[in-house]
C-alpha cells in the first residue's frame, strides 16, 4: 500500500538517473554493512524453487540479475546478500 500509494509515484517524477542513483544509494545504506548482509542473505539464501542446474552451471535461484543496474560495481555485496542466482556487473 506504501508503495503504490505513495513511494510509486514520487519515484517516477525522478528523472530515471536519479531514480537510480537514490535506488543504489538506499542499497548501500541498507545493507552496506556485514551484520546486515548477513541478515538478508539468511533470510534470501535459498530458493523456494530450489537450486537450479543449466549447461553444467548450478544456480541457487533461478532469478539473476542482468546488466546495468550496477554499472559500476558499487554495491555488489548488497546485491548478492538479496539471493539472485547470478549478478551480472557492468
Amino acid at each position: 500500500m506504501l508503495y503504490r500509494s505513495i513511494l510509486r509515484p514520487l519515484l517516477f517524477r525522478l528523472d530515471p538517473e536519479t531514480a537510480h542513483e537514490l535506488a543504489l544509494h538506499t542499497l548501500s545504506a541498507t545493507l552496506g554493512t556485514e551484520a546486515a548482509r548477513r541478515s538478508a542473505t539468511k533470510r534470501f539464501l535459498r530458493s523456494p524453487f530450489g537450486d537450479l542446474r543449466r549447461f553444467g552451471l548450478s544456480f541457487r535461484n533461478p532469478i539473476g540479475l542482468a546488466a546495468g543496474f550496477d554499472k559500476n560495481g558499487v554495491v555488489t555485496h548488497e546485491l548478492a546478500a538479496l539471493g539472485f542466482g547470478f549478478i551480472e556487473v557492468g
